[in-house]
């Protein structure tokens, strides 16, 4: 039987072609692979079907940085806050008017000075602390922070948030009935229910009843209402010494900043000294300022004067709150 005779390269050819085609339907493949893998999937568009709407993010305060405290009160002003300070000598009148500055990590946020000066019979110190308040939170303005922050420092120096809207108050009843078709309708109302809705039934005594009588001193003058030792509008023990005059109590400000108040405390700084602290502190948008003033007496002199430190001490505020708004 006659073998098939070999034929180089025919082979070789072949396999050639294959390779080729193969190549080819390779390149296909892959860039159909790829423009199928361009366009979104479904579970994508699921996704972004199913994703619910932006929470709005509060705004930020009104302020971004700080002033340079020390430099910010006037030398006038502060010859009229430290008036011991003129009997120095000119070098240490100078390193008193220029003040210490508090040590901070970050003068962006918080900054303050401190001013003192000495006499004889008065010392003067001057405390001058500036906060910048940040919200961390999204959903709480800087401005709704600050205001917790200010609301806090009131209630410890004890002076009450006044309500910002007044109560509700239901609608007194008229006493006519509508037209209903009762016999209510034209009647003259019940004598106990009248008493009980104008509210003078249920609090006066009946006539036959007499009150007791005061228990007031043998000289027959009427008692106050409060035991011997305390102070009516405290109910507590009276002071030693008495704290500030009528008028000037510790109590909200007008007119500073967005909201203000004035704290005033009278004590003994030794057997006959005396020491007067005040402090006024005011919100403007997202910073808090306070400023700290404080006179301290020997023997020989008397108290500090209530209204002439707080009369000192806003007017510097009220020049602090200027300098913000520049």
């Amino acid at each position: 039987m006659q073998r098939k005779r070999y034929a180089p390269g025919r082979t070789g050819s072949t396999a050639r072609t294959a390779t080729v085609l193969t190549s080819v339907l390779g390149l296909g493949l892959g860039l159909g692979l790829t423009g199928c893998s361009a366009g979104p999937t479904t579970d994508d568009i699921a996704v972004d079907a199913k994703a619910g709407p932006v929470s709005p993010v509060a705004p930020p305060g009104r302020y971004r940085t700080l002033f340079e405290p020390c430099g910010s009160v006037p030398q006038a002003m502060l010859k009229e806050l430290l008036p011991g300070a003129a009997a120095l000598a000119d070098a240490e009148r100078g390193k008193a008017y220029r003040g210490v500055a508090a040590v901070t990590y970050d003068t962006d946020r918080r900054v303050g000075c401190t001013w003192k000066a000495d006499s004889p019979e008065t010392s003067h110190r001057l405390v001058l602390d500036i906060e910048r308040v940040v919200s961390y939170d999204p959903a709480v303005s800087d401005d709704a922070r600050a205001q917790e922050v200010y609301l806090r420092k009131q209630l410890a120096a004890g002076i009450p948030v006044p309500p910002t809207t007044p109560p509700a108050t239901p609608p007194a009843p008229t006493g006519t009935a509508t037209d209903t078709g009762t016999d209510t309708a034209t009647g003259t109302a019940d004598p106990k229910s009248t008493a009980s809705t104008t509210g003078t039934a249920s609090t006066t005594a009946p006539p036959s009843k007499t009150p007791p009588p005061a228990t007031g001193s043998a000289s027959g003058a009427p008692s106050t209402g409060a035991a011997s030792g305390d102070t009516p509008s405290t109910g507590g023990p009276t002071p030693t010494p008495t704290s500030t005059a009528t008028g000037l109590e510790p109590r909200v400000l007008d007119g500073l900043g967005d909201i203000a108040y004035v704290d005033d405390a009278l004590s003994a700084a030794s057997a006959n000294g005396h020491q007067r602290a005040v402090s006024v502190v005011f919100r403007t948008s997202n910073v808090i300022v306070t400023v700290s003033y404080r006179a301290q007496t020997t023997a020989s002199a008397e108290a500090p004067d209530s209204k002439e430190l707080q009369d000192k001490a806003r007017n510097l505020a009220r020049r602090l709150a200027e300098r913000l708004e520049e």
